[in-house]
C-alpha cells in the first residue's frame, strides 16, 4: 500500500504533467501567430525595399542620359544617393541646336526630398523651354514653387546653356556650389554669378554669368556632398580636395574623370559612411570630333 507522502507526491507529478502538456498546447496557437505576424511584415519590408529600388530607378532615368556627345562635346553625368532616393538631381535636355543641363539639390535627403524632384525638374525644362535664358527660367521657377502655398524645400541649382557652335557658357547658380571651368593653362575659374537658393524670397532676382568653353576646357559641377564628404578624421574633402582630383584626372574622358573623381572622394572617406547624396557632371570640349 501506498503511503500518504507517495500518493501526495504522484498527484503533484501528474498535476505538473498536465500544466506542462496543457502550455505546450496553448502555445502553440501564440506561436504561429508570431510566426504569420513576422513572416507578414518581412513581406511588407521586402515589398517596400522593392518599391524604393524601383522608383530609384525611375529617378535616375528622368534624369536623361548619363552619357551624351554632341559634336566635340561630350557630357557624363552620376548621382550616388545617401539612400534609395536622391534630394541631388542632375537633367539634360537640347533646345534649337543648344545643350542646356541643370543640377541641383534639393534640402532634405531620401522620400521627401525625392517627392519634389518631379516637380522641380518639369518647371525647369518647362520654363527653359519657354524663356530658354537661364535666370529667366530660375526666377520662374523660384515664383512657382512660392505660389504652390506649400511649405517648399530649399533647393539650390546649378543651370548653363551651352551654344555647341562657338563654346558659348551662359549659366545661373541659385546658390549651389561654384562650377569649376578647368582652362588648358590650368587656370581655373569659379561659375557664382546667378541669386539665391530657390524657395526662399519672392523677390529675388537672378542674372545670368558668361563664359566661353574653349577646346580642351572642362566643367566640372557638382553637389555639396562631395566638398563636405569627411574621411574618419572628420576632416572635409573640400572644394581644394575636388580640383585637385579634377586636375589629376584632366587628360581623361569625361567619363573616366567622372568616376576617378567619385572614386578619390570614396577613397578619402574610407570607412566613414557618406552622410549626403552625391551629384557629379563633366562636360569636356575636344578640339575636334576626330578626337573622340
Amino acid at each position: 500500500m501506498s503511503s500518504v507522502a507517495q500518493i501526495r507526491s504522484r498527484y503533484q507529478n501528474t498535476k505538473r504533467t498536465d500544466f506542462a502538456a496543457t502550455t505546450r498546447t496553448a502555445g502553440r496557437p501564440r506561436h504561429r501567430a508570431l510566426e504569420d505576424q513576422l513572416a507578414s511584415l518581412k513581406r511588407e519590408h521586402d515589398d517596400l525595399r522593392r518599391a524604393m529600388y524601383e522608383a530609384a530607378q525611375v529617378q535616375r532615368r528622368l534624369c536623361g542620359p548619363r552619357h551624351l556627345r554632341a559634336g566635340p562635346y561630350e557630357f557624363a553625368s552620376e548621382i550616388f544617393p545617401v539612400r534609395h532616393l536622391s534630394g541631388d538631381f542632375i537633367t539634360l535636355m537640347q533646345i534649337e541646336g543648344d545643350l542646356v543641363f541643370a543640377i541641383g539639390d534639393i534640402a532634405g535627403k531620401g522620400l521627401m526630398a525625392a517627392m519634389w524632384f518631379t516637380d522641380v525638374i518639369g518647371m525647369i525644362r518647362r520654363q527653359m523651354t519657354t524663356v530658354g535664358d537661364p535666370a529667366a527660367a530660375l526666377s520662374a521657377v523660384n515664383r512657382d514653387l512660392l505660389l504652390t502655398g506649400l511649405e517648399v524645400p530649399l533647393a539650390t541649382l546649378f543651370l548653363a546653356r551651352v551654344n555647341l557652335e562657338n563654346g558659348e557658357l551662359t549659366y545661373c547658380n541659385a546658390g549651389h556650389p561654384p562650377a569649376l571651368l578647368l582652362r588648358e593653362n590650368s587656370e581655373v575659374e569659379e561659375l557664382r554669378a546667378g541669386g539665391p537658393v530657390l524657395g526662399a524670397l519672392s523677390a529675388a532676382s537672378f542674372a545670368n554669368g558668361s563664359e566661353r568653353l574653349c577646346p580642351g576646357n572642362t566643367l566640372l559641377a557638382y553637389s555639396d556632398g562631395i566638398p563636405e564628404c569627411r574621411n574618419e578624421s572628420g576632416v572635409e574633402f573640400g572644394a581644394k580636395g575636388l580640383l585637385n582630383a579634377a586636375r589629376t584626372f584632366s587628360g581623361c574622358k569625361p567619363s573616366v574623370m567622372l568616376f576617378s573623381v567619385l572614386a578619390a572622394v570614396e577613397d578619402f572617406a574610407g570607412s566613414r559612411r557618406r552622410e549626403d547624396d552625391v551629384a557629379l557632371v563633366v562636360l569636356h570640349r575636344f578640339g575636334s570630333y576626330k578626337k573622340y
